[in-house]
């Protein structure tokens, strides 16, 4: 059983103008014109109360037609692992402008969060989360090594003013402590912040007057992030997080209580259902910066790039250690056929090349169907061949 739907988009500051792929793909997708004036940020593919997809066919909302029977939806083991309904929301996004330096919570947290503020944390559920490339694709995520850490304390002299000089000592002399580097991020993410801001005032004019070629990547990030949201502390986080570069098909995971934020680019995000952001950096948003601080784990190194793992000829698989969700790239040549592996859970498709008939379903680009447990669905591609994106629950939950 493969169902068609209609999906919500979503317009947030931060997305793209003009021609994007959240654009492009919502038009094709909900049959409305897209406005060039507007940020097109996401497509939101599940069902997410706060857009929530809808049966083409009926009108009637995916969480609901999954409801009226949820075991030949989710399929037994999927329903009594995660509940009657759709464990994970996929989205597209486009992004123009750095999103929030943030983090999710883990159960624990989230449950607390949500009982203290449901007005805030509007659910109790963690929220890991996938980022695969369709464009290059830039983030922050997690802490640098303790060496390079070090390194821009001694070398960005506006970042060791506002964590201060015992810290940034305390912190070298550690050799990368984890409470030490606790004490480093806590001080910069409370410093006061008019101290922040003529710190980052500071850093501008002095990466102005720097020549180009002798500026690092990460001091360009710099000057783009004080452009976007000026004196903002999140500016000298580009110094203690990793930055780095996706390039498509590449893939990042983050688990709960990690640092990261989107930078820019376009990809394809597969989570758990939830809202639950703690955030403190690079956004007009609430910031609940106590808490971030406390909750994160303070792991430090690079973070892992998934390329993902063949499966066969058709189809990558990116597996995270989460058990909610992982995603698969399936691709078919023109006027070819090929069955996916059927999943004894639920899985949702993203049309993003081409089209032809999936299951007994005529898809073409912008295409998101939703197949149900137990579907062997096949693809019969057309002319232009046919790629998709498809969500599913991780495979290990039912080994």
């Amino acid at each position: 059983m493969v169902l068609s739907l209609t999906c919500a988009v979503q317009n947030y500051d931060w997305g793209i103008k003009g021609g994007c792929e959240v654009s492009a793909l919502g038009e094709l997708n909900t049959g409305v014109d897209s406005d060039p004036s507007k940020p097109y940020a996401e497509l939101w593919m599940g069902t997410h109360p706060s857009g929530p997809s809808v049966v083409s066919a009926t009108g009637v909302g995916l969480k609901e037609t999954i409801a009226a029977d949820p075991a030949a939806h989710l399929g037994a083991k999927t329903v009594e692992r995660f509940g009657d309904d759709l464990p994970f929301l996929t989205k597209v996004l486009s992004v123009a402008k750095a999103l929030s330096i943030q983090a999710h919570p883990d159960k624990t947290l989230a449950a607390q969060l949500h009982a203290d503020r449901p007005n805030v944390y509007k659910d109790a559920n963690h929220k890991p989360e996938m980022t695969l490339a369709v464009t290059e694709f830039e983030a922050l995520c997690g802490f640098v090594a303790g060496d390079e850490l070090a390194a821009n304390l001694r070398a960005v002299p506006e970042l060791r003013a506002v964590v201060g000089d015992v810290v940034a000592a305390d912190f070298e002399n550690s050799t990368g402590n984890k409470d030490e580097l606790a004490k480093v991020f806590t001080a910069l993410m409370t410093a006061d912040s008019d101290a922040v801001a003529a710190q980052v005032d500071t850093l501008a004019a002095r990466l102005k007057q720097k020549d180009d070629k002798t500026k690092t990547p990460v001091d360009h990030l710099a000057q783009r992030l004080n452009e976007q949201y000026p004196q903002d502390v999140g500016v000298l986080c580009a110094y203690v997080l990793n930055y780095l570069t996706l390039k498509p098909g590449q893939c990042i995971y983050l688990a709960a209580n990690e640092p990261h934020a989107y930078l820019a680019g376009e990809c394809v995000e597969c989570m758990a259902t939830s809202d639950n952001v703690v955030r403190a950096g690079l956004t007009p948003k609430l910031r609940d910066t106590a808490i971030l601080c406390d909750m994160l784990t303070y792991n430090a190194g690079a973070p892992v790039v998934l390329d993902g793992e063949s499966v066969d000829t058709n189809t990558t698989r990116y597996v995270p250690p989460f058990d909610e969700f992982m995603l698969e790239i399936v691709t078919v040549g023109t006027n070819e056929s090929y069955t996916v592996s059927p999943s004894p859970g639920p899985c949702v498709y993203l049309v993003m090349k081409g089209g032809g008939v999936v299951g007994d379903t005529e898809a073409k680009r912008g295409s998101v169907l939703f197949a149900a447990a137990g579907d062997a669905t096949a693809i019969a591609a057309g002319d232009e061949g046919a790629t998709l994106y498809r969500a599913m629950i991780n495979s290990r939950v039912y080994a």
